[in-house]
């Protein structure tokens, strides 16, 4: 079905942020709306919250030069939802013909669809509508999932400083809140992009990994489906060449998992003794924990060796993330020889 329907006199510019949606009648919330270039079929990908035991047959209302188009949607929940009731889900609608570009979708029940009652409120723009080859904004980019009640100062500023070394020129922190000092330092860096992450306010979520580790409905502030709008929002991305050419192209590349327990300081292997604060006098009223105070990484153990691990990936072989790794990828994943490079974990 499609009909006249200029919902959308002033469409706002792409990219900016954040704007989740509910779909009355049901318990889905929707994260964000990408068209995806890289399947047989023309589709645009909705990233959305789900209650796992709710059966939803659900449309989607897309606009396109002022008509709307419905077309069925089919949705795929992410296998890692940790045993939690709710999972994030792919949403996926096909885009019918006569619909050349759409700009913006809307999600309902198969049982709540009237175009009499559309609003504009109802609508994710559609981002990545054009499909990019040769232009990268970024070369590099880190995704931070989730950042709640956070007050470590100190391994923030470092981090970044850290980041900045090894050439990343973007970081994406989803954040749902932190103090004002961890404010001020984001404010600070202007390489940064802060994304407000305010999937709180229609689901439970949990602050644990697992449900025995804390009370809710949805894992961790919601880490998964914040990582996967990161992944399609920065689609375009370019790949270390290095890692392309001794792994291949289109690859994960997964890096081995260093333990720095922040329970214990050691001493460095000389004569000498750090100050409390490492290397880094007249810091001693920073809050948060010093990496650098930190030497030695825990003995290698097969339990924690390969599997606490971290990705890059180049975006446009990624179809779905999760925590450690992927779930969903065009070529696969390969393990980084640790003499070229390691995951440092604090």
């Amino acid at each position: 079905a499609l009909a006249q329907f200029n919902i959308f006199p002033h469409a706002a510019p792409q990219g900016q942020g954040l704007s989740l949606k509910a779909v009355n009648g049901t318990k889905t919330v929707l994260v964000a709306a990408y068209q995806e270039h890289r399947t047989q079929n023309k589709e645009v990908l909705v990233i959305a919250v789900v209650l796992r035991s709710e059966t939803v047959a659900y449309h989607c209302i897309l606009h396109c030069q002022n008509e709307l188009h419905i077309s069925f949607g089919v949705s795929n929940i992410h296998e890692d939802h940790f045993d939690f009731a709710y999972g994030t889900a792919n949403i996926m609608c096909p885009v019918p013909p006569g619909c050349e570009t759409p700009s913006h979708i809307a999600v309902r029940s198969a049982a709540g669809v009237s175009e009499d009652t559309l609003t504009s409120d109802e609508f994710l723009e559609v981002q990545n509508q054009k499909m990019q080859r040769d232009s990268f904004p970024y070369n590099f980019t880190v995704c931070l999932s989730t950042m709640f009640d956070f007050t470590n100062v100190l391994q923030l500023v470092q981090s970044l400083e850290m980041l900045q070394l090894l050439g990343v020129d973007r970081v994406v922190v989803y954040k749902t809140s932190s103090s004002p000092e961890t404010q001020r330092v984001l404010d600070y860096y202007t390489y940064k992009e802060v994304i407000p992450w305010t999937i709180s306010r229609f689901v439970n979520v949990s602050r644990g990994w697992l449900p025995e580790h804390g009370p809710g409905e949805l894992h961790y502030l919601g880490q998964i489906p914040a990582l996967s709008d990161c992944v399609y929002r920065y689609i375009w991305s370019e790949l270390l060449p290095l890692l392309e050419n001794k792994y291949g192209a289109d690859k994960c590349y997964m890096f081995e998992n260093n333990v720095f327990s922040v329970n214990h300081t050691l001493r460095p292997p000389t004569n000498q003794t750090p100050s409390p604060q490492g290397c880094c006098p007249g810091r001693q009223n920073v809050s948060g924990v010093n990496i650098l105070a930190h030497l030695y990484h825990e003995p290698i153990i097969p339990e924690t060796h390969y599997s606490n691990f971290k990705i890059i990936v180049n975006p446009r072989a990624v179809f779905t993330p999760t925590v450690h790794g992927l779930l969903s990828s065009m070529k696969g994943c390969s393990w980084v020889d640790r003499n070229i490079a390691r995951m440092y974990h604090t």
